[in-house]
């Protein structure tokens, strides 16, 4: 395995994968298996080799808005906060590099609702083998990092809603739980196993992957073809320069869920209309393009504790709660993380104040039912996209339900023992905020992303009009173009989507390969 350094140029490979993220990681090892191709991968930021700063689990938060985060605006939210900036990682690893390392094994549902959505051959029974691939260690939070409070949350949340205490949330399917979190990382160092760090560094310090090179600090802005067949990417080197890396077989894009879709827009694919508005020559009129954007939004209710917070922990939201209100769900639908740190940055923008220790609820949607969109304002490529999620705008009102029934339920577990015994007052929303439609006003314009857009570049059956890719990750009515990445989702998993990622990554290697068993020994999670 070579590393371009910045400014060097790459010209050709067989295969190209656009984003050295939390797919595009994992494609690009497995297609380099074979030593008979060539892999060229593409990443707008650094190697994350010898970086305490991302490689250290529990400095995660630090990351947020630095200089290895593309750092995204969401536009004016009616119905909720339009303060909220999405983190995108500019790193090799992509998301997986700057993120919590929440790692849930999607459940039955979520796959089988996929394949009901039309992305045949995604089904539970055929992902459910990508599982034991996965490189990744994934272990539950080691015993010392379980923090007392977080021990004596998972407590309280058993006794005051009933809900089991669950050892291991990927041993077995769920509906409602509590308990520590699966993450990926390694216990004993608190040091991540993120795609780079499971599936290219152990290549990169055996050198056994002379076929497979890395193209960093090098951003992709433009798609390059041949008629209607990808041939490569036009890309921007650190130093300014520009320059063509050429695909010899094909261009699979993992830019992720917003710089997937960019991509496609600015290269001329997507709804002619706006493509045309903004100057862009239209390549190939795909209406999906930038549409079904997804998100698990969530609120906060924040807790002053009687004394600080002792400071063992994983990553600071290593436990939290799955709840089943509606008996015909088929899964989870309200989830809460535990922060053990007061979470306020949203809060504070009402004139709420941080107090100096304290913990925090954060009710989440699961299978949240707003739907947005993703589109470009200006056809130049440094000119960043219009992220529109649409926050509680779905016309039942459900979003913004879930949100007021998780306070309630969020307050039930504060006055529970044993975790009732460390808190002296809620900080917000407030013991004074009672009324649905008080909570409901609070919980939105509090709210904040868990950094999981996903659904811009969805699968799709033949006849589905907005279907941006088909079952196999081709770009409708295009050729030599493959999308894998959460873009590619038709709906967002019930739980948190990162393994889901990692999952399309090994399958998408199938797909290319024409290889239709995944059986293949894996990694240490199990």
């Amino acid at each position: 395995m070579s590393t371009e350094t910045p400014g060097s140029r790459s010209t050709s490979a067989d295969y190209v994968v656009v984003g050295g993220g939390t797919a595009g990681c994992v494609l690009a090892s497995r297609l380099a298996e074979d030593p008979g191709v060539t892999v060229a991968l593409i990443e707008g930021g650094p190697s994350d080799v010898g970086r305490s700063d991302v490689l250290t689990l529990r400095r995660w938060l630090g990351l947020l808005g630095g200089e290895l985060d593309y750092d995204y605006p969401t536009t004016e939210q009616p119905r909720g906060n339009s303060h909220i900036r999405h983190s995108r990682a500019r790193v090799l690893g992509g998301c997986s590099s700057h993120n919590t390392l929440i790692s849930f094994k999607p459940l039955p549902s979520d796959w089988d609702e996929w394949a009901d959505a039309g992305a045949d051959g995604w089904d539970h029974a055929a992902m459910e083998p990508y599982w034991g691939r996965l490189r990744n260690t994934i272990v539950p939070v080691g015993e010392r990092d379980r923090n007392a409070i977080a021990r004596d949350f998972t407590d309280a949340a058993r006794r005051a809603l009933g809900v089991p205490l669950i050892e291991g949330f990927n041993r077995e399917p769920f509906t409602e739980g509590t308990g520590f979190f699966d993450l990926a990382y390694h216990p004993e160092t608190n040091q991540r196993s993120s795609a780079s760090a499971a599936y290219l560094h152990p290549h990169l310090a055996a050198g056994d992957r002379p076929n497979l090179e890395l193209v960093l600090e090098t951003w992709a802005y433009r798609l390059e073809f041949d008629g209607t067949r990808a041939t490569g990417v036009r890309v921007r080197h650190a130093d300014g320069s520009t320059g063509v890396v050429r695909a010899a077989r094909e261009v699979v894009v993992c830019a992720g869920a917003v710089d997937t879709p960019r991509l496609l827009l600015l290269s001329g694919i997507g709804p002619a209309a706006d493509l045309t508005a903004l100057g862009i020559p239209v390549l190939h009129d795909l209406p999906g393009v930038g549409e079904n954007l997804l998100d698990h939004p969530e609120s906060v209710i924040v807790w002053e504790t009687d004394r600080p917070i002792p400071e063992n922990s994983a990553m600071d939201s290593d436990a939290g709660l799955f709840v089943r209100r509606d008996p015909a769900s088929p899964g989870p639908d309200l989830m809460f993380h535990f922060y053990q740190i007061p979470f306020t940055d949203n809060p504070e923008r009402l004139g709420y104040e941080r107090p100096a220790h304290g913990v925090s609820m954060t009710p989440n949607i699961p299978k949240p039912r707003s739907r947005g969109r993703l589109y470009l304002t200006s056809a130049d490529p440094s000119v960043k996209p219009a992220l529109d999620f649409r926050y509680f705008t779905d016309p039942e009102d459900y979003d913004a339900r879930t949100l007021v029934d998780g306070i309630r339920l969020a307050r039930e577990i504060a006055a529970t023992r044993p975790l009732a015994g460390w808190l002296r007052r809620e900080v917000c929303p407030g013991p004074g905020l009672t009324g649905d439609a008080e909570l409901s006003e609070y919980a939105r314009r509090a709210a904040h992303t868990v950094y999981h857009p996903a659904g811009t570049c969805r699968m799709g059956a033949p006849g589905d009009p907005l279907a941006v890719t088909d079952p196999q990750l081709r770009v409708r009515g295009l050729e030599g173009l493959r999308v894998a990445d959460a873009s590619v989702f038709p709906t967002i998993p019930a739980v948190n989507p990162m393994v889901a990622v990692l999952m399309a990554g090994e399958k998408a290697a199938d797909l290319i390969r024409g290889t239709t068993s995944p059986e293949r020994p894996g990694g240490a999670h199990r």
